[in-house]
């Protein structure tokens, strides 16, 4: 079987160098067109969300924003990780999913 592939190149040179030169010129074509990130991100998607509660004590926000918010999160679907920060203007949520 080898030796009939053999054969068969070499009685037909030219339609193998033909090939040949299709492949790589097709090869290089499709490595231009590849997207490639340098530095792919592998870590998890994140989603960030602020709410301004101006005027309210740090408590009055962890009760009324931070804690329903953060409550509805984790019952999300494919929810990984929820975290809630409470500033005293800001109100900070951020999840993994």
């Amino acid at each position: 079987m080898v030796n009939k592939i053999i054969d068969w190149c070499q009685k037909n040179k030219f339609f193998v160098i033909y090939i040949y030169i299709f492949l790589v010129l097709w090869s290089v074509w499709t490595l231009k067109k590849l997207p490639i990130d340098a530095i792919p991100d592998l870590s998890d998607v994140q989603v960030i969300i602020y709410v301004s509660y101006e005027g309210k004590s740090p408590s009055t926000v962890e009760l009324q924003a931070t804690y329903p918010i953060v409550s509805s999160l984790l019952s999300a679907p494919k929810v990984k990780t929820v975290r809630g920060y409470s500033f005293f203007r800001i109100c900070s949520h951020i999840c993994h999913i």
